[in-house]
């Protein structure tokens, strides 16, 4: 018995039996949308997934991979990696960005963390400055965050706070940047009032200044540096309300686009830049567009842009906004506590399991699939191999990465007869789409589709089972898009290429002649995620899924 009084041994499924070998593969960055030129799925040949769709209609289906279900708060959250094999391997939704940020702050937990213990011994000398967006869109930031945290900060040292704002206008309606300002200034005012100095020191609109994404222009994230570091904008001014008004009058602007300003003092002296023994914390809970900064901040080797002075800092993100690159290093609030997964539960029931990916996704399959978790449940049962991914060039200049090493190393791992259970990472949807090379994307999908019948071959060959799904959507449309659908122009008439991750579902599919005859998705679970997966894998193996797991995706009916 565990401590807490449950059982680690799984009941039996009275319907699928055990003992068949089970192949997991997850397809990273390969959603499902409707057929075009900028959908590099649809262009490149899948003959293996094509025929996963095309076939049997109760063996292929859609989850989704993107906001509520995979614990991200709104329904516009597109996926990302890690938290998808969260939910994979975990078989539930845990809290995850804004939600996480809430609870640690509701209960207090955020002060008690590792990260805000680190900023804090800046507290006695040096500044603490917080550097985000400032609205209640609640995309990437929210101000009642903010004000708990410089509330908290106060209470726990914080003698000297600058406030670094990024004005909204994209998530919230334009024009209303000024009324976060003064709400922001009236709540650092009352801090003022118990002795915290506590003004706000920058400022700029977040399309122009330092929230940049994927590394598209890093004259944004520069501007910010200038302001926010160096003390140095275009515009002077002696407090943020009139900066933002006045910047506001010009002819076409926009809250997002509001050109950088530092707040100055009486003799023209910037408020707030950043020096030695300061403190920073970007504010934001949403990764996307605080990884430029971050690397701005953390990087000793950093090349992207003359910084120009570099102070000696501690700096923490409001989470960790890349689990791949571990950056930050420090962060206010950790990954959910991830009890019970379901692999450590396979693994006390005697199955025995392979994980593979290449680098840049072999935490994917291991760490978080394991629940934020390091190292084996049983290193007797087993055996994770790590493929080194190709460095010192983009993914694009070698779209196929590791595709069909993996491919050999599972198929092998299959074949050995060691492994009850085979998981896999294929990265190449993802990681060549993140480039936006479109022509490399579509070479990348082949590959990975590749990959995929070399170890569906090797299934056929030992009877077994396999699972065939993603975590996230981005190779599926690589065109950014207006409301009806339709690609977006630059101004001069050239495609707007997306990057990003996408809010599309993703496929899953099951077979194998291991399949017991009968066994097919259910028509009651409609609107299953992520986090359905754990089960439905679980019952692939002849067990039921603890009672408290998203529900299984199969049932076996009469034939």
């Amino acid at each position: 018995m565990g401590s807490s009084g449950f059982s680690w041994k799984l009941a039996d499924h009275p319907k699928l039996p055990k003992g068949k070998t089970v192949a997991v593969v997850v397809l990273d960055g390969w959603g499902e949308a409707k057929p075009d030129q900028y959908n590099c799925i649809h262009v490149a040949e899948t003959p293996t997934m094509d025929s996963l769709k095309k076939g049997d209609p109760d063996k292929w289906r859609l989850v989704k991979a993107h906001g509520s279900a995979v614990g991200l708060p709104t329904e516009d959250d597109m996926g990302n990696s890690e938290v998808g094999h969260n939910a994979l391997g975990a078989g539930r939704i845990f809290a995850q960005g804004a939600k996480l940020v809430d609870q640690a702050l509701e209960s207090g937990k955020i002060y008690d963390g590792e990260g805000f213990k680190y900023i804090s011994e800046s507290f006695e000398k040096g500044t603490l400055h917080l550097i985000g967006l400032l609205s209640d869109g609640g995309v990437h930031s929210r101000l009642d965050q903010l004000l708990l945290l410089l509330k908290g900060s106060g209470e726990r040292g914080a003698k000297r706070i600058r406030v670094h704002i990024l004005t909204d206008g994209r998530d919230v309606l334009d024009g209303s940047s000024v009324g976060f300002v003064e709400t922001l200034e009236n709540y650092l005012a009352e801090l003022r009032e118990k002795g915290v100095d506590a003004q706000i020191a920058s400022g700029g609109g977040r399309m122009y200044v330092t929230m940049d994404r994927y590394e598209n222009d890093w004259e944004v994230v520069k501007r910010g540096w200038d302001a926010q570091v160096l003390g140095e904008a275009p515009f002077k001014f002696r407090n943020a309300v009139e900066a933002v008004k006045k910047l506001r009058q010009a002819p076409k602007a926009s809250d997002q686009y509001l050109p950088p300003f530092v707040i100055a003092d009486d003799n023209g002296k910037p408020v707030g830049p950043i020096v030695d023994g300061d403190a920073v914390v970007t504010i934001n809970f949403r990764a996307d567009r605080m990884v430029m900064v971050a690397k701005a901040f953390e990087y000793e080797d950093f090349d992207k842009f003359d910084r120009v002075r570099v102070p000696k800092i501690r700096y923490a993100g409001m989470l960790q906004y890349d689990g791949e690159l571990k950056l930050p290093s420090h962060y206010l609030v950790s990954p959910p506590e991830i009890d019970r997964t379901s692999g450590e539960y396979l693994v006390h029931n005697g199955i025995r399991t392979f994980a593979c990916s290449e680098t840049v996704k072999f935490g994917h399959v291991t760490f978080f699939w394991n629940g934020n978790r390091s190292g084996y449940f049983n290193e007797e049962l087993e055996e994770y191999v790590e493929i080194p991914s190709d460095s010192g060039i983009t993914f694009n200049v070698q779209p196929k990465m590791k595709a069909l090493e993996i491919g050999e190393k599972v198929r092998d791992a299959i074949l050995s007869g060691k492994f009850d259970q085979v998981r896999v990472n294929i990265p190449n949807g993802d990681m060549v789409g993140h480039t936006g090379d479109i022509e490399a994307t579509v070479v990348a999908c082949k590959a990975a589709d590749e990959a995929v019948k070399m170890i569906l071959d090797a299934i056929e060959q030992v009877g077994g089972i396999y699972v065939v799904t993603a975590d996230h959507g981005n190779a599926e449309d690589m065109v950014k898009r207006n409301k009806t659908g339709q690609p977006l122009l630059d101004k001069t008439g050239k495609i707007q290429i997306l990057t990003s991750h996408t809010c599309q579902p993703v496929p899953i599919a099951i077979g194998g002649p291991g399949l017991a005859p009968g066994c097919r998705f259910r028509r009651d679970v409609p609107t299953g995620g992520l986090a359905n997966v754990a089960a439905t894998v679980m019952n692939l193996h002849g067990f039921e899924a603890p009672s408290d797991y998203e529900p299984t995706l199969v049932e076996v009916v009469d034939i």
